[in-house]
């Protein structure tokens, strides 16, 4: 377990492997725990950093740090604090929106974005995310399956003011479309099955810049990372070794991973 002072508040994070950085972040339920695979597919060339957003985990808790804003902040002040440079993003549901909006005020800071089960506008995210117990919304987002469970263990530790906080004044269509006016490779994954955020519309994925490219797990809901471990850590491998630079729409040259839209 490793920590750092940001803030003067306690951020735990874990790493694996050398080369160079890539970032983690986790979503509304969970934490670092359920980057683990994909860490360890990563480390192999990657020096694979997975961190607790305030709140989260084993950070810490403070109701005054939990905006999308705040998180963002975290993650710029934690690449400062551990002098880490030019990274390669990876986030899901929160985590994702944290790395857009983080890709959007400091895009020379990214080489390549990937964002998972990622609501493209607010009426994207079912309001059941922003009430139900922690409990609850564990229940109904992992399915019950023993290896969702078990990655999820940490979810309880979370602060519920910490989900709510996150979606309040978000101004989510304002944020994609700062990414989208930059030229940041960015991947787009959607688990089919998500109760908790809907996919974009057909016209929404047709509307995507040549630099942004939009894939579907079918085999997935919320957690594609937990529910198709192996075809989600290949995709990840395969966007991680495009050239840098190169758009993640060279990765239809591929059948498995042909551009599927609703």
């Amino acid at each position: 377990m490793s920590v750092v002072l940001v803030d003067e508040a306690i951020v735990h994070y874990e790493v694996l492997g050398r080369g160079r950085p890539i970032i983690f972040l986790h979503g509304w339920v969970g934490s670092w725990r359920y980057w683990i695979s994909s860490m360890q597919v990563a480390s192999t060339s990657f020096r694979a950093y997975a961190l607790d957003l305030w709140g989260f985990g084993d950070s810490a808790r403070e109701a005054g740090r939990y905006t999308l804003d705040q998180q963002v902040d975290l993650l710029d002040h934690f690449l400062e604090q551990l002098g880490i440079g030019k990274i390669a993003l990876v986030g899901h549901g929160l985590g994702a929106l944290v790395a857009l909006a983080f890709t959007a005020r400091s895009s020379q800071s990214v080489d390549r974005l990937m964002v998972v089960n990622c609501p493209i506008d607010v009426k994207a995210v079912h309001n059941r995310l922003r009430t139900a117990p922690l409990t609850d919304l564990v229940d109904w987002l992992s399915g019950r399956t023993p290896d969702a469970q078990t990655a999820l263990t940490d979810a309880i530790k979370a602060d519920p003011a910490a989900i709510s906080a996150s979606m309040n004044g978000i101004r989510l269509e304002e944020v994609f479309e700062q990414v989208k006016q930059q030229r940041t490779p960015c991947l787009l994954v959607h688990g089919q099955s998500d109760p908790a955020v809907a996919m974009p519309s057909m016209e929404q994925v047709m509307a995507l810049p040549h630099f942004m490219h939009h894939i579907v797990l079918e085999g997935s809901a919320h957690f594609p990372m937990i529910d198709e471990t192996a075809k989600f850590n290949r995709l990840l491998t395969d966007f991680l070794a495009l050239d840098s630079g190169l758009s993640p729409r060279e990765l239809q040259l591929k059948e498995e991973w042909k551009r599927r839209v609703r």
